[in-house]
């Protein structure tokens, strides 16, 4: 997997759709509207718009939100639950510690599956993974009549301990095949091998949901493709910061729950490599949400504990697959403002998507958004806006959010000020989250912002949050999609088995991480461009202290499990624990979880070196009036990004110009451009 071959990425936003692509060793860049009646036109159209030869391309990375709005929208497919007897209402039990203990009108998450779509079927396997009791094979093709009488044809299969025994799920399905062959069968083990119950049969439940339409729009994107010639390899984006084959992509779907946010995170950990700055926290904020990430060392932080659609005040529901650990909030620059009863301005999530957009695209949308209070400040060019390819309608913007400055007796700038300054605290408090409130200072970190709008507010929130200073990374409006060139074919394996983690078992880890080795090198057989020798293998253990119930992930180095290698583990371990939880104990330590990360590295787009000289007023585009709110109103300069010269300091205030993206720069800042190209805001 080291030659040079042409790969392109798209990644579908919640208002554009972007693609990056390497083609003959050249990036190609191009950005369209995302299309949400049916998203592969927006596909087919980018990759249309672009100048590139669909068939010198060798590989297509796709990064979708078909799987997360399918959930959110509850749009996916009525699905049946078959399930041990006694474990019926699992889904309506959920978990005792609920977000907001003291909120007497709480109410729990409606399943995704009702009560009376749920069966059960005798047959017990204890958690060593001993058959208790057998499966009881005619109450499991009666219960597939009953579905199939009903229509029901998404079945998820969620066994106890099924995960340290599946034999029980693999009979189930193939006696559902006999009787209802029609049907879409997710077996539990099959997405997750840890234990908690709720979790693994919220998680079955959620991949048979989105599975169909999945496989759907998988299939009809990849056929439209091969009639235009793009017939290279075709890879998803997953959760996990990694890629799968369609094929697989179809099979388990949920895993791309998170498909086009992790490109960004990705990205940005690569973009601190590049400049020598491991520790960087990643801001992507595009049309419809925000989201943040942090990056420690150069990784990228991965768990199983996921929950979707979780705040303070409700619980959401949990995915027991790897997500890469971002927070994400509805606040992008579709995002509506708008009052509640109290009189206080809010900002989203509800957007306005890409139709009709926000109220200045001139598409029919009347509703104030955090693009039309950019434009009324002067930070956005009318005329500018992706490249010149949409002029923006500063009357319209005017008409969207004079209702607001009616309501609170202002001007219209100022309640366009008001907008901004609750958006900015929102996407501060979820980069705080990602932070602070994970015993990390801010300060120690570089803030990476990307997407279409997150370059308009990052100054803004970096300087809030303290970090070391902004970069806005090349193409930030499509870097995801860059991201996502970046990334490696990965699988992840986990085993819940506890046991005592310390030097007298390493005989018993060794056996554990060998039963994940087997199952990672047999997943890529059927791959057949991926040999043995391509397979890179990374362990890690979750860890706790005996007796206790949360854990804490712990990288397990060297290629052997070695009494050294499980003493440096154990020293780790105490450090993480202290750093999340504020203590350390002595007490003995226990492994919960075993991982293994199976990736196959691909090749990357390589990084050009920028030099440019001359003075910054060369690539001054024009001067423009810019209203910085409490900073006061500035004649500002205004800057096409690719005639800045590199290295060398430019003072504020500065608007950067660029196809798919504006930089703001305060008053009381500088700037200059590396010779990567990235924007470094002090």
């Amino acid at each position: 997997m080291t030659q040079q071959i042409n790969r392109i990425a798209i990644d579908i936003g919640g208002t554009f759709t972007d693609l990056a692509a390497v083609d003959g060793g050249t990036l190609e860049l191009e950005k369209t509207s995302t299309t949400p009646a049916n998203f592969a036109d927006g596909v087919l159209t980018a990759v249309e718009k672009s100048a590139l030869d669909p068939a010198s391309l060798d590989q297509f990375v796709h990064g979708t939100t078909v799987v997360i709005n399918a959930i959110t929208e509850r749009a996916g497919q009525e699905t049946a639950l078959l399930t041990t007897t006694g474990f019926r209402d699992v889904l309506d039990i959920t978990r005792a510690n609920r977000p907001d203990m003291f909120n007497y009108q709480y109410e729990k998450p409606e399943p995704f599956v009702p009560r009376r779509h749920r069966w059960e079927v005798d047959g017990r396997v204890d958690q060593a993974g001993s058959i208790l009791t057998p499966l009881d094979e005619d109450g499991v093709r009666e219960a597939a009549r009953e579905m199939r009488a009903k229509g029901l044809d998404t079945i998820a299969v969620c066994y106890v301990h099924g995960y340290e025994n599946p034999e029980h799920e693999q009979r189930t399905r193939e006696l559902i095949e006999e009787e209802y062959p029609e049907a879409y069968v997710t077996l539990s083990h099959e997405l997750t091998k840890e234990y908690r119950e709720y979790e693994r049969t919220n998680t079955t439940v959620l991949n048979s949901y989105v599975r169909p339409i999945a496989d759907a729009y998988l299939d009809n994107l990849e056929t439209q493709l091969d009639d235009r010639d793009l017939t290279g390899s075709k890879y998803a984006m997953k959760s996990n910061a990694g890629t799968a084959s369609f094929a697989q992509a179809r099979r388990t779907p949920v895993e791309m729950v998170e498909s086009g946010p992790v490109g960004g995170v990705y990205g940005a950990a690569h973009v601190g490599e590049q400049i020598g700055t491991p520790d960087v926290i990643s801001f992507d904020m595009g049309g419809t949400t925000a989201k943040a990430s942090l990056v420690q060392d150069g990784n990228v932080t991965i768990d199983t504990d996921y929950w979707l659609e979780s705040s303070p005040r409700d619980e959401g529901y949990p995915l027991k697959v790897p997500v890469v650990d971002i927070v994400e909030i509805g606040t992008g620059g579709g995002s509506i403002a708008w009052t509640d009863p109290g009189g206080s301005i809010n900002v989203g999530p509800k957007s306005s998507g890409a139709d009709p957009g926000p109220a200045c695209y001139g598409r029919g949308g009347t509703k104030p958004t955090v693009t039309d209070a950019n434009l009324l400040t002067g930070r956005l060019n009318s005329d500018y806006f992706l490249g010149g390819e949409m002029d923006l309608n500063v009357d319209a913007a005017r008409d969207a959010v004079e209702p607001l400055a009616d309501k609170f007796g202002t001007t219209v700038e100022e309640a366009a000020h008001g907008v901004l300054r609750v958006v900015n605290s929102s996407m501060s408090n979820a980069l705080k989250q990602v932070s602070i409130r994970r015993g990390h200072d801010p300060r120690d970190f570089a803030m990476v912002a990307s997407g279409g709008a997150g370059p308009l507010h990052a100054a803004t929130l970096g300087r809030e949050l303290g970090v070391d200073e902004t970069i806005i990374p090349r193409a930030p409006g499509q870097f995801s999609a860059w991201g996502m060139l970046m990334t490696d074919v990965r699988k992840d394996f986990a085993r819940t088995h506890v046991t005592s983690f310390e030097v007298s078992a390493i005989e018993e880890v060794t056996a554990a991480f060998a039963d994940l080795e087997e199952d990672a090198y047999a997943a890529y057989e059927p791959e057949a461009e991926v040999d043995r020798g391509d397979v890179e293998l990374e362990r890690t253990v979750d860890l706790r202290y005996a007796g206790q119930e949360h854990t804490v992930n712990v990288p397990l180095t060297g290629d052997a499990v070695t009494p050294d290698a499980v003493c440096g583990t154990i020293k780790r371990f105490h450090k993480r624990h202290d750093q999340t939880y504020g203590f350390r104990l002595d007490d003995d330590v226990e492994v919960v979880n075993f991982r293994l990360t199976a990736s196959v590295p691909m090749p990357k787009p390589e990084v050009t070196t920028v030099e440019r000289n001359g003075c910054p007023e060369d690539a001054v585009k024009e001067t423009r009036t810019v209203d910085f709110g409490t900073e006061g109103v500035h004649n500002t300069r205004v800057y096409e990004r690719d005639a800045i010269p590199t290295t060398t300091p430019v003072t504020g205030p500065a608007v950067i110009e660029e196809p798919a993206c504006t930089t703001l720069v305060h008053p009381d800042q500088a700037f200059d451009v590396d010779e990567l190209g990235n924007i470094h805001i002090q």
